[in-house]
């Protein structure tokens, strides 16, 4: 549109002055010429004076003609879009402002000189591809540059490889973007660093999304029994290709692995601040509270438990029955309370604790990070079952995995723990079960917020009411 209007503007409007200086010009010329007629007529010589004079002025003229077209100043001649056909000319131009696109993140290897870039660059805009953003990743030789894309729908994934290798990038790595990742990286960074700093649960599920798709693992310093495990990493932590280990602040030591695509070393400063915030802050835990009314009449309060609710945790296995233990830890019933340390610790998941009026324990529910997948747990004192309490801890936990972006979680029971089983078919979730030798495994895929449980079958006027 700019060049349309210039080339509209760079027209001089015709004025009447213009016309009456040709025009007197003209008579002056033709009087001028009478009276060189007039003087040199009346000689001897005169005719062939005025015709050798036209001769010249002819000759003169078409030089002059033939010289303004060989060397012409003039702008160029109209187009459509003079004569105001815009729309035409957008259209010749390939703009097409309804193309379908969609989003990529893109990581390529290139030559640490000056033009390698541009020539990324280039190699995108002829192919009609935007870049949203770009970081740059220096290593020892070369760089890593990554790229959001907005490109063409119809231009497939291995044709902008191949379009990239050949502007000189190597070992292209390349997959689907949404919009959540449009914000750029010190906000999205800024923004883990806050969740972190809130909860320390959320230290795992940080490095996951700073990261992007990756296996994270917590291993303790010590086992369930006690014992070291002989898990360790210097306080600078260890980067080796697709694997970082870096030292957990609670004890052990945290892995972090991406076979698909190395981490860089900015990467690796990155994940190594996140940690060292975890570690100046300390444990903390989000003191949230609801206080919900049985139908009975009794108050319980649902909030997050950490270690320090070690006590009042094993106080309530003591009071638990042997089948209550034994449908909860599948093993040993005398060893069930050496999980609760692991199990309460925020490195290792999230945990919910239900709490009657005087202060005592009566339930646990474990949201448990397990590598790639999300285990649920629950644990309910056998004076409170058959009240909705399960229910209602699942409920919770399974919004908690939706908002930590968990895609399935899984419980792990009996084939005859019939109460799981109704607590989970009635999250309203597409469930797969496998059983092998009594143990089931029921997994939930979290398409969608999932909706709040009803109490179990034959018990639905004992739905827990939360206090408004």
């Amino acid at each position: 549109m700019t060049d349309v209007t210039s080339a509209k503007s760079a027209r001089r409007p015709h004025h009447w002055r213009r016309d009456l200086i040709e025009l007197a010009a003209l008579f002056t010329a033709v009087a001028v010429a009478d009276a060189i007629a007039n003087l040199i007529g009346h000689t001897p010589d005169g005719p062939y004076l005025l015709v050798a004079s036209a001769v010249a002025l002819a000759v003169t003229a078409a030089f002059h003609t033939w010289w303004a077209r060989r060397h012409s100043h003039a702008p160029p001649p109209e187009t459509d879009t003079d004569t105001g056909d815009t729309d035409g000319a957008l259209a010749s131009s390939g703009v097409e402002e309804d193309l379908e696109t969609v989003l990529w993140r893109m990581r390529t290897t290139v030559r640490d000189t000056p033009g390698t870039l541009a020539a990324l660059c280039i190699a995108l805009a002829r192919h009609r591809i935007d870049i949203l953003t770009l970081q740059t990743h220096p290593l020892a030789e070369g760089t890593v540059d990554e790229f959001l894309l907005r490109a063409p729908a119809a231009l497939p994934a291995q044709q902008l490889t191949r379009e990239i290798s050949a502007a000189g990038g190597s070992a292209t790595w390349i997959e689907r973007a949404d919009a959540h990742d449009l914000v750029d990286a010190p906000t999205r960074v800024l923004g883990l660093a806050t969740r972190t700093a809130l909860d320390a649960a959320e230290l795992p599920l940080a490095l996951r999304q700073l990261l992007g798709r990756c296996t994270i693992h917590s291993l303790p310093a010590l086992s369930i029994t006690g014992r070291p495990t002989g898990e360790s990493a210097p306080v600078e932590g260890v980067l080796e290709e697709t694997v970082m280990r870096l030292r957990d602040p609670s004890g052990g030591v945290i892995t972090v692995e991406r076979p698909y695509l190395p981490f860089t070393p900015t990467e690796f400063a990155r994940a190594r601040a996140l940690v060292e915030l975890d570690a100046r802050l300390g444990p903390r835990v989000p003191r949230s509270e609801d206080v919900l009314t049985l139908p009975e009449g009794n108050e319980i309060t649902v909030r997050r438990a950490d270690r320090s609710d070690l006590a009042a945790a094993r106080a309530m296995h003591d009071r638990c029955s042997d089948r209550t233990l034994g449908l909860r830890y599948h093993g040993p019933v005398r060893d069930a309370d050496r999980y609760l340390d692991h199990l309460l610790s925020p490195r290792f998941g999230r945990t919910l604790t239900v709490q009657t009026a005087s202060g005592r324990l009566v339930a646990l529910g474990h949201l448990l990070w397990d590598g790639d997948e999300t285990e649920v747990a629950l644990m309910v004192e056998d004076d409170w079952q058959r009240r909705g309490i399960g229910s209602e801890l699942l409920g919770r936990l399974v919004a908690l995995a939706v908002e930590a972006g968990c895609e399935s979680v899984y419980a792990v029971t009996q084939a005859h723990n019939t109460g799981m089983v109704a607590a989970m078919r009635a999250l309203s979730l597409p469930l797969d079960y496998q059983i092998e030798e009594g143990t089931l495994v029921i997994t939930a895929r979290l398409g969608a917020t999932p909706v709040l449980p009803a109490a179990p079958h034959g018990q639905t006027e004992q739905t827990p009411q939360a206090r408004r």
